[in-house]
């Protein structure tokens, strides 16, 4: 009786301390997966992943803090498609997507086009835009498609006139 106990724990002992060590470490990693919430989707490649659309995202325009002129964009929103998980993809709304035009370090230019820059969440894999570009409109011009085919001068304008802008910024 006592050989056949001794047979069942020494035979084979380097292969069983083995496979308890490694029943072990897989214990720990789905152990610590769970307390970080971890899906097993987002750690696969080769998950399945969606797209989604959000139309009229409003484009921001970001310039530097010394810069007073305020510049706008046309077309002054964008349709974003983004691609990801199915799960976070449904939670996601269109205030969670910034899209944005950075014009620091631009002093004056004529018909400026510039790229869209779009900021997602974690886990949003891709972003598309339409237009991925838009153009720049700096105040106290008006672009070449507003001034008409009549030819009008920019000293034209209709609607009320406005106030001239202060050169000193607010405080």
């Amino acid at each position: 009786m006592t050989t056949i106990l001794k047979d069942l724990v020494v035979k084979d002992l380097w292969l069983k301390l083995f496979s308890l060590a490694l029943a072990v470490l897989i214990w720990f990693i789905v152990n610590i997966a769970i307390q970080n919430k971890v899906a097993p989707s987002t750690a696969n490649p080769l998950a399945i992943t969606e797209s989604r659309t959000f139309g009229n995202i409003p484009v921001l325009v970001m310039s530097s803090a010394e810069d007073v002129r305020s510049a706008s964009v046309n077309p002054k929103e964008v349709d974003v498609t983004v691609e990801g998980d199915a799960k976070i993809l449904r939670s996601l709304y269109s205030r969670d997507i910034r899209v944005l035009v950075d014009l620091t370090g631009i002093e004056a230019a004529h018909d400026l086009r510039k790229r869209v820059e779009v900021s997602t969440p974690s886990g949003v894999t891709r972003a598309t835009v339409e237009p991925p570009e838009v153009q720049i409109i700096f105040p106290g011009r008006l672009d070449s498609s507003a001034a008409g085919i009549s030819g009008r001068s920019s000293t034209q304008t209709s609607g009320p006139p406005t106030q001239p802008q202060s050169s000193t910024p607010p405080l």
